[in-house]
């Protein structure tokens, strides 16, 4: 275990040929990559100095937070559902910190209740005209995020919302009811913000969506919801200090994390990688990661392919594979506390002697014993398993985890030399969608 004053600790002995065998990484690479890592860290440094990287500013920023306040309250007070319109790192992020938690909100004395938030991610026409009918236009409220603003599948999604509001309202009332995020500039959803003079807030055209949890992007629905955005970013800010501060890359987990996964892609040719989330809510925080790491580094035969499951689910339905089929993976285990929810097994209930190991324990015992089973089965079995647990979970525990998968991230991209800020491939796919859409509408 390191660095136990961060708000989670990474166990990272299984994934070492030292401790499991031929499956991990020897301790003559491990040590190469962390010297790499060190130039990396310089790197991240300079970019800190410079202001050339602008998301590691965004944690210790105030101004922009109290900017958004006067949004977030309008939203929180005059509607009963909140729609977030976006895709990929426009509503990932966000989604991540929403199922996190349940928040209490309170002012005061009173209690408050919070807008039901539903984050749009896709463009199935089937679940998305569900949405529109059950939906009021006169309590509901629309942001619709694309940082370029031409974001196709975004466009849509606020273009096919736009008719039933203007019937429901008007015109004249749209402005209250949608707000634009985009960056400045000429762009499709800027002309169609200024066209019905709706609200627009400015997207940093230097954060990359993929890394822009931490600005409005992120901070805005959750401030919808009644979470604490400065301490979102204050557990980001300590894994970002450390990371700038200290002088071993050993004594940071980013950099070791980083160090870990290329090495086994390197020397042990693993080429997925399994994040085990050991709580549902987690699990859209292991979907942000997995958009993170997937875009930033599948470039020029590089990188290793992410993937979701969720435990104790995924031990019934791909263990076997994990276990027994082709050793190119590695395993991520992320989980919380043990939960005190739940109620004690009662003994009168339980008397098969089967279910006897039953009696006394909780739900949130039966996860934490899932947990520990599976990652030690693993590591007995050679699989390189990394453990990631959290002191709670909470926005400050989220902030750190974000944080610490964006730096590993941007390490490990330089471990790999890959630029971890472009997605070439993506691009060509979003012009061969719009070609196909222009077909269709020439045959019909």
């Amino acid at each position: 275990m390191i660095n136990t004053t961060l708000p989670y600790a990474q166990d990272i002995g299984d994934c070492l040929a030292d401790t499991i065998g031929s499956g991990g990484l020897t301790n003559k690479k491990y040590e190469m990559l962390l010297r790499q890592a060190k130039v990396g860290m310089e790197n991240l440094k300079t970019a800190y100095a410079n202001g050339s990287l602008p998301l590691l500013h965004l944690p210790e920023k105030d101004d922009d937070l109290a900017e958004l306040v006067p949004v977030a309250e309008h939203y929180r007070r005059n509607f009963k559902d909140v729609v977030i319109l976006g895709t990929g790192g426009s509503s990932l992020g966000g989604r991540a910190l929403f199922e996190m938690a349940t928040p209490k909100v309170s002012q005061g004395e009173e209690k408050r209740t919070v807008p039901n938030l539903h984050i749009v991610t896709n463009v199935d026409p089937f679940v998305f005209e569900a949405l529109i009918e059950k939906l009021n236009p006169e309590t509901t409220g629309i942001i619709a995020i694309s940082k370029s603003g031409s974001t196709t599948e975004t466009v849509m999604q606020f273009l096919a919302f736009l008719p039933k509001f203007r019937d429901a309202l008007g015109d004249e009332k749209l402005p209250s009811h949608f707000t634009i995020i985009t960056e400045p500039g000429k762009n499709p959803m800027r002309d169609l913000a200024e066209r019905f003079d709706l609200p627009v807030l400015d997207h940093d055209p230097k954060v990359g969506g993929r890394y822009s949890v931490l600005s409005l992007v992120g901070m805005l629905p959750a401030m919808i919801v009644g979470l604490v955005p400065q301490l979102v970013r204050k557990g980001a800010e300590e894994v970002l200090k450390n990371a700038l501060e200290v002088e071993n890359p050993r004594d940071c987990p980013a950099a070791v994390g980083a160090a870990i996964s290329v090495g086994l892609e390197l020397e042990r040719k693993i080429s997925s990688s399994v994040m085990l989330a050991y709580s549902d809510r987690l699990g859209s925080l292991a979907r942000w990661y997995r958009q993170l790491w997937a875009e930033s580094l599948g470039k020029n035969g590089k990188g290793t392919t992410p993937i979701y499951a969720t435990g104790p689910v995924d031990q019934h339905s791909q263990l076997q594979l994990w276990l027994d089929g082709p050793s190119d993976k590695m395993f991520t285990v992320l989980g919380g506390p043990v939960s005190s929810g739940g109620s004690p097994i009662c003994a009168d209930l339980a008397k098969d002697p089967k279910l006897s190991f039953m009696v006394g324990r909780t739900m949130g015992e039966l996860m934490e014993a899932s947990r520990r089973a599976t990652a030690e089965t693993l590591a007995k079995n050679g699989k390189p398993v990394r453990r990631l647990t959290l002191d709670e979970i909470n926005e400050y525990s989220m902030g750190a985890l974000m944080m610490h998968f964006m730096l590993e991230t941007i390490l490990a991209a330089d471990m790999l030399d890959v630029d971890p800020y472009d997605q070439p491939a993506v691009e060509e796919g979003k012009i061969l969608i719009r070609q196909y859409m222009t077909e269709m509408g020439e045959s019909q």
